[in-house]
């Protein structure tokens, strides 16, 4: 049978990154937390918690807390059907729901989503940001419960949605294009330019080439990861890069941004997936991802 006071005390303690902040959190000593995780890495032969500052969950801690976090989901359910079951004397712990999203879809609209469910909700969201080609291994790996990520066949166990396309356009100053590009978008200008590259996993650029251009030219780059600061660099010009849209439009309708070849944007569609196990539970939130996406992005 499972301890379930001591899984609350290991998903407690990685919630809040110490044993000190978990004990204050459950009511209970730091060393009552510390026996217990003690107790139960015993009893399963491995280490859940990294020790440190803050403290993390391995791999197989992760697992435990994932599963607490759809407990607790069930559990709130429940008692919004029969209050009486509730502890008078128990910590009312506040979920928190583990959700994994690109950097740019954050930046444009998916703040707007999560605050529209975390206003009508108790739950807590805990948002991490990986490239969308890349947020669905969260959800393999079961450290996310949902993803907003571009894979568009269905993660095993989850509930896929389409959410519509994110639409970005190669953008750079007049003045940088002046000075790169004045003789057209070429293989030898392209190898001067430099390039502005979010991080390693980014290859916006080398598919707006391929479909722009049919190839692929090796480019210099600058290593950013800031949307925001995308934008900012291509305004300065810094460089050239794939900036959304949603963020640019203004300045392309000005002027101060210019693309670099005319009508020839890069959509990325974009699919919201959900844990199956927690789908029924985290409706409210699916609606608001969906409801928000659909309102702001392209057609996919």
């Amino acid at each position: 049978m499972l301890d379930y006071t001591s899984l609350r005390a290991v998903s407690a303690v990685v919630q809040t990154g110490s044993f000190e902040k978990a004990a204050r959190l459950l009511n209970v000593t730091p060393s009552a937390i510390s026996q217990r995780v003690k107790t139960l890495e015993e009893r399963l032969g491995t280490a859940l918690i990294i020790r440190g500052s803050p403290c993390a969950a391995t791999e197989k801690g992760a697992w435990l807390c994932r599963h607490m976090e759809t407990v607790g989901m069930l559990e709130s359910e429940l008692l919004t059907h029969l209050p009486a079951l509730a502890d008078p004397l128990s910590p009312g712990a506040r979920i928190t729901l583990h959700i994994a999203t690109n950097a740019d879809s954050l930046a444009t609209w998916f703040l707007s989503a999560a605050s529209t469910f975390s206003r009508a909700s108790l739950h807590l969201l805990n948002i991490a940001v990986d490239d969308q080609d890349h947020t669905a291994e969260w959800l393999q790996q079961g450290r996310v419960l949902a993803a907003v990520t571009s894979l568009e066949a269905p993660v095993s166990g989850c509930r896929r949605t389409p959410l519509g396309a994110l639409r970005y356009h190669a953008t750079a100053s007049p003045a940088f294009v002046e000075r790169y590009f004045a003789q057209g978008l070429t293989s030898t200008a392209l190898a001067q330019a430099p390039a502005l590259t979010f991080n390693q996993k980014d290859r916006l650029q080398s598919r707006w080439l391929r479909q722009a251009l049919g190839e692929e030219p090796v480019c210099p780059t600058h290593w950013l990861p800031s949307t925001q600061s995308f934008v900012e660099a291509s305004l300065s010009g810094m460089g050239w890069g794939m900036n959304p849209e949603i963020l640019v439009g203004d300045h392309l309708a000005s002027g101060r941004l210019v693309a670099l070849v005319p009508d020839t944007p890069l959509d990325v569609p974009l699919y919201w997936q959900i844990n199956r196990l927690a789908g029924d539970q985290l409706t409210a939130l699916t609606r608001a991802v969906v409801d928000t996406a659909r309102a702001v992005l392209h057609p996919s």
